[in-house]
């Protein structure tokens, strides 16, 4: 009896085993069945996700896909795919503007109650999880995951701040010391001290972003803007008159016209890679540009200057200091027929040990305890510059007619960059046409 009670039970252990590699391999199977198709900008960040998403492949079995879409088509590409073939995309990479436009739209998953039950949002940076993950503002309702965390940044050269006889000048002329720049006065005083053209070679005081295309000037002055304590307009009531353009605003739009004089030629063009390429050059003495595209300042491969260069967050202004936050968010499309494999690789992405992982390859983690970790601050020279940027972020309108308000900003303040306007006029005029949109939208009567 005893024996055959041992081969009943060892007959129904192999069949469990059986069955366990059954249900293992066919889960297995339909993991190396799946793909999750992501949309993003064409830059290093993406390709640095690719690399990432190999060990993510390796532990599910679940491929990931990229589509590096060029910066100038991405958001078109994005949303005409949207309206055309919807289920194109498990995961989109989108700028913080376009949350409202992504959820209003029905484009994006509501991610609240899924951030909770994974206590993702507890364990990402508060400022970073309400710029590039909550829409509407304070509403306590998510629609991505921040992906890349991003700001505006400084990039200084060294050996000329550093040169004795530089800083015995400069304290001759201004009567201080020449250092990094604490406040917008002496960002200016800095920039107007080494913009030398007729030098042998040539040297600028500074590489701002002016340009009109996409968000260029914008997200140059509106830190200025902000600093010297003008806003876009009350977010409460879409109030825009007499705020956008208070004498506030307007003091600080006459002070980024009057910086950008000792930018180098054709820098009314510029955005991120015209400013990346005048401080890998050697052109400029100060260059803003995003800290996502320092790794190719301390490349020396790509820098002439890679060992001379310093960086520091955006100094303050007569109203305070604030600065542009850039970065993106990972969304849900609400089209995808893949959102569990979606969400599986957000969840992935967002581990500590991976986060980490991000920070090393170049990436920005959103991650709180990564952020103030000595490791993420030894990682690059820039980062220390970057975490203490994050405490002082803001941002753009997040409303879905953002494009709108955006592309008005653009013409109106590169007007005034260019002369065609006086910043009064400018801001005048902006007033004039946000508080237009507004009111067609029904959010302003």
């Amino acid at each position: 009896i005893g024996g055959g009670i041992m081969k009943l039970v060892s007959c129904k252990l192999s069949l469990i085993a059986l069955v366990a590699v059954f249900f293992l391999t066919t889960i297995c199977a339909n993991s190396a069945d799946v793909t999750i198709n992501i949309a993003w900008a064409e830059w290093d960040p993406a390709n640095f996700l690719v690399q990432l998403a190999k060990d993510f492949t390796k532990e599910t079995g679940i491929k990931v896909v990229v589509d590096q879409i060029p910066w100038g088509q991405f958001e078109t590409k994005v949303f005409t795919t949207f309206a055309a073939k919807p289920d194109t995309y498990d995961i989109v990479i989108g700028d913080s503007q376009w949350l409202g436009k992504g959820a209003v739209g029905g484009h994006y998953l509501d991610l609240t109650n899924w951030m909770k039950s994974k206590k993702i949002d507890t364990a990402i940076s508060p400022m970073v999880l309400k710029y590039l993950g909550e829409y509407p503002k304070g509403s306590g309702k998510y629609y991505a995951v921040p992906a890349e965390t991003d700001c505006n940044g400084f990039a200084y050269r060294k050996d000329l701040f550093e040169d004795p006889k530089e800083k015995q000048a400069f304290k001759k002329k201004y009567g201080y010391d020449l250092a990094v720049p604490k406040t917008y006065k002496e960002l200016k005083d800095i920039a107007e001290f080494f913009h030398r053209p007729k030098a042998n070679p040539p040297l600028y005081g500074i590489a701002l972003w002016l340009a009109k295309d996409y968000d260029a000037i914008t997200m140059g002055f509106q830190q200025v803007m902000w600093s010297y304590g003008g806003s876009y307009g009350d977010e409460k009531t879409f109030k825009v008159q007499g705020i956008l353009n208070s004498k506030a605003g307007i003091d600080a739009l006459q002070y980024y016209v009057d910086l950008a004089k000792f930018t180098p030629p054709g820098s009314e063009n510029y955005y991120w890679n015209e400013s990346l390429t005048a401080l890998q050059q050697g052109k400029v003495a100060m260059g803003m540009d995003f800290f996502a595209f320092f790794p190719g300042l301390v490349s020396k491969e790509k820098s002439k200057v890679a060992d001379k260069v310093g960086f520091f967050a955006g100094p303050a202004g007569p109203g305070g200091r604030f600065i542009s936050i850039g970065g993106q968010g990972m969304s849900v499309s609400k089209h995808s027929k893949k959102q569990a494999e979606a969400l599986k690789f957000i969840e992935w992405f967002c581990k500590e040990e991976n986060q980490l992982k991000w920070a090393k390859l170049g990436g920005f983690p959103a991650n709180a305890k990564v952020l103030q970790s000595k490791e993420f601050q030894t990682i690059a020279p820039y980062n220390p510059a970057f975490v203490e940027s994050m405490k002082y972020v803001r941002d753009f309108w997040a409303v879905p007619e953002y494009a709108e308000l955006l592309q008005k900003c653009q013409i109106h303040w590169n007007a005034a960059a260019t002369g065609q306007k006086t910043p009064k006029q400018a801001m005048d005029d902006l007033a004039r046409d946000h508080e237009a949109i507004f009111k067609k939208a029904g959010y302003l009567k």
